[in-house]
C-alpha cells in the first residue's frame, strides 16, 4: 500500500468528522423527511448488527448470514445509516458530502482488507471472493464451500 493510501485510511475518522459536522451544518430537515431517513437508517443498524453476529474475529472467515452474499455488510449498513442522512438533512450538499467521503474512503478501505484476508486466510479467502461480490449483494447467496474451507476470522 501507498504512504499516501496509508495517510488517509489513517486520517479517515478524523475526516468524517470534520464531513459529518459540514453535513450537519448543512442540512435542512423537514419532518417527513427526518421520518423517511429514519427508517432508512434503521435498515443500515439492523443490516450492521445481523452482520456483527456472524463475526469471529482471527477465529473463522465469516461467509454466513449477510456475509453469504456480500463481502462487506458492515459497510453496506453503514452506506445505509448515510443515505438515512442524507435523506433526513434534505440537502443536496450534505449528501454530496457524505458520497465524496465513501467514494474516497471505503474503496481504499475494502482494498486494504481484502489484502489482509487473503493473507491471513490464502486460498480459502480467495474461493470465498470469487462468489461472493465485494459490496452490492447478490440476489442469492454464494453458498458452495470447497472441502478445504478453514474456518478463521477477521
Amino acid at each position: 500500500m501507498s504512504g499516501a493510501t496509508d495517510f488517509w485510511i489513517r486520517w479517515r475518522v478524523r475526516v468524517g468528522y470534520v464531513a459529518g459536522i459540514a453535513a450537519f451544518w448543512f442540512a435542512r430537515p423537514q419532518v417527513k423527511a427526518i421520518y423517511e431517513g429514519v427508517a432508512i437508517a434503521a435498515l443500515g443498524l439492523l443490516l450492521r448488527g445481523y452482520a456483527a453476529g456472524h463475526l469471529r474475529k482471527h477465529q473463522q472467515l465469516a461467509t454466513s448470514g449477510p456475509y453469504a452474499y456480500t463481502r462487506n455488510p458492515l459497510y453496506l449498513g453503514s452506506l445505509l445509516l448515510g443515505a438515512g442522512f442524507c435523506v433526513a438533512s434534505h440537502s443536496w450538499i450534505s449528501t454530496l458530502l457524505l458520497a465524496l467521503y465513501l467514494m474516497i474512503f471505503y474503496p481504499m478501505v475494502m482494498q486494504r482488507e481484502q489484502r489482509e484476508l487473503t493473507q491471513l486466510y490464502g486460498n480459502a479467502y480467495v474461493q470465498y471472493a470469487a462468489r461472493v461480490p465485494v459490496f452490492w449483494p447478490r440476489i442469492s447467496p454464494g453458498t458452495h464451500r470447497p472441502a478445504n474451507f478453514p474456518g478463521r476470522s477477521i
